[in-house]
């Protein structure tokens, strides 16, 4: 684990395409709800953690422990740009995150990827660089952005979420070969929560 990156767990969307039911408090096969499964493996793999709600909601109320450091966001209706540049807004201003060096960006529908696979990504991370796994030839997540780019992550709004920044810097983004199906696993519909969690370390979708 290193204490030179923060964990941001973005859940603060609607999901529309999971139906009427919050995605977040689905039931995984462990009787977790998903949200807390996505970041229980993230604060296995992450010194420092984050959730991302929506400045209305409670982590009881979607089943996530009790001390889950959480960032509310107020115009998560917007999309995903709108709730990152108020995370990063936030996260910039925090004093006990002042030698962090990067931020690593997951979605909260995502409780597949390994854990050794987030300390692999995370060991990479510099101020400098946008770091990304890849996995038979496509890039998942997380994404991890220097803390270079934290000024230019408030400046989002709308939907198009960060992508525009590896756009504008091909010379300082890199992807790297994982082994790990878990970094392209995410949860859309109910019937994409079918998966098996062996341990932490060998999560493997079916």
């Amino acid at each position: 684990m290193s204490e030179r990156v923060v964990a941001v767990i973005m859940a603060a969307g609607s999901s529309r395409r999971f139906g009427e039911q919050d995605k977040r408090r689905a039931l995984l096969a462990e009787g977790e709800t998903l949200l807390n499964a996505s970041f229980a493996h993230a604060a296995e793999a992450f010194t420092h953690c984050r959730v991302v709600l929506r400045d209305t909601e409670t982590p009881a109320h979607l089943g996530l422990d009790e001390h889950a450091p959480v960032i509310g966001v107020a115009h998560a209706e917007r999309g995903l740009g709108t709730s990152l540049a108020e995370a990063f807004a936030t996260l910039a201003g925090d004093p006990s995150l002042a030698d962090v060096q990067a931020a690593a960006i997951l979605l909260g529908d995502m409780p597949a990827i390994r854990a050794d696979t987030l300390r692999r990504v995370q060991h990479m991370a510099d101020t400098e660089h946008i770091i990304r796994p890849r996995h038979a030839g496509r890039p998942g997540h997380p994404v991890l952005f220097g803390r270079d780019f934290w000024p230019a992550l408030t400046r989002l709004d709308g939907d198009s979420g960060a992508r525009q920044l590896i756009h504008q810097h091909p010379e300082r983004y890199q992807e790297i070969d994982v082994d790990d199906p878990g970094i392209l696993l995410d949860i859309d519909t109910p019937a994409d929560l079918q998966f098996e969690i062996r341990n932490t370390d060998a999560q493997v979708p079916y």
